[in-house]
């Protein structure tokens, strides 16, 4: 079944509530989805630097003097900030390629959840509430996010099966439904030079956007795009550096709800998700039509 949140900020003034408003949505979204929930956000970008989020197993093992390490293989200088069983790595945006080779020879069992200016994905099995909490996600800043609660109904209930999928930099999707050709299109997207990590419809999606993106594609026409090439019921929303675009298949039998003020676009798979945001009574709401995609980027 499955939930979906998503917040893109108008007004800076709401930027240090970001996480403070998308924790309440993916919470009341709970019962759509509670086995497990993610989250992206998109903020504190700083010149130069870019972000690699990671997650661990064994953090303990893993994370001790990971950025020492990381450091001595790259020549660069390398933050670390430990949350959970993720860490968020800071490095030189020109190494994030390096800094993403060398992880995975240093730290075989590290899994990269996203790579990019801004952007930072923490997920993890277990009731929404749960994860939100462990990884303070209350408390985070940014521009804009996303946020997905998981019914499994065709894969195990793992981390790396949860929502969002980060196939590209800082560019992320959140999926609602099924595909049913996403076996042809990922052999055809690994002949592109795409990787995937698991056997998560959703996954493939992510990667389609991806590589549309890469040839040049803005998300709007990307997603469009995929109104021809991709073949079920969905409801995604994605997720860029700049950007935040919605979009249902033909069909649009997956619920969704959408609301816009002065201040914020926001998307709830139910409108529950919204009725505690900032000036609500006063948003144009409506629920996206079929087919049709719905983009907003600064």
């Amino acid at each position: 079944m499955c939930g979906i949140v998503g917040l893109f900020l108008k007004d800076p003034k709401l930027e240090p509530k970001l996480g403070e408003l998308l924790t309440d949505m993916l919470i009341t979204m709970t019962d759509r989805g509670p086995d497990s929930a993610g989250i992206a956000i998109y903020g504190g970008a700083k010149d130069g630097l870019g972000k690699i989020t990671v997650q661990s197993a064994t953090p303990d093992q893993d994370f001790k003097n990971l950025d020492g390490d990381l450091h001595d293989a790259i020549g660069q200088p390398v933050a670390m900030l430990v949350k959970s069983t993720h860490a968020v790595l800071e490095v030189p945006l020109d190494q994030l390629d390096a800094a993403r080779s060398a992880l995975a020879h240093l730290r075989p069992g590290i899994k990269v959840m996203s790579a990019g200016d801004s952007i930072e994905i923490f997920k993890e099995v277990g009731l929404p509430k749960d994860v939100a909490a462990r990884f303070e996600v209350a408390k985070m800043q940014g521009t804009h996010g996303i946020g997905h609660t998981r019914m499994a109904t065709e894969s195990a209930v793992t981390t790396m099966g949860a929502h969002p999928f980060s196939t590209g930099p800082d560019q992320c999707l959140v999926h609602n439904g099924s595909l049913s050709n996403h076996n042809g299109l990922r052999r055809e997207l690994v002949r592109k030079g795409m990787t995937f990590e698991t056997q998560n419809d959703t996954e493939v999606a992510a990667a389609y956007v991806s590589q549309k993106l890469k040839e040049g594609e803005d998300l709007g026409k990307a997603l469009e795009s995929g109104l021809e090439d991709l073949d079920g019921f969905y409801t995604f929303v994605v997720g860029t550096k700049n950007g935040f675009g919605v979009v249902r298949d033909p069909i649009a039998c997956k619920p969704a709800v959408m609301a816009e003020t002065d201040e914020y676009v926001a998307f709830g798979s139910e409108y529950r998700a919204l009725v505690n945001l900032p000036g609500i009574e006063n948003a144009r709401v409506w629920e996206p039509e079929p087919a049709t995609v719905y983009f907003w980027e600064r």
